[in-house]
């Protein structure tokens, strides 16, 4: 059964480039992922918002992903760089 996420993630001013950089490395890595279905990221109009929409084979494709060195280290640097993120698990209606 596919996992969708919706991932929201603020910018700070000062670092996003930075962020715009590694997030669209972190879309390249992802769908090379034998569980990726979707991993579209878009920017919202005000340019310091990302939203990343997801779907994953299963459970165990998403543990895996969330395992990724590339993703421990946006996690590990995501203090410095956002000011929020926000994670919803959703289930698809239609």
């Amino acid at each position: 059964m596919s996992i969708y996420l919706t991932a929201i993630v603020k910018s700070k001013k000062e670092t996003l480039a930075e962020l715009r950089t590694m997030l669209l490395d972190m879309v390249v890595n992802s769908r090379r992922e034998r569980a990726c279905i979707q991993y579209d990221l878009h920017e919202a109009a005000d340019k310091d918002t990302f939203i990343f929409q997801e779907e994953w084979e299963d459970q165990a494709g998403l543990d895996l992903h969330n395992n990724q060195l590339y993703l421990l280290d946006f996690v590990a640097q995501a203090n410095r760089l956002t000011d929020e993120i926000v994670i919803y698990k959703t289930e698809k209606l239609a």
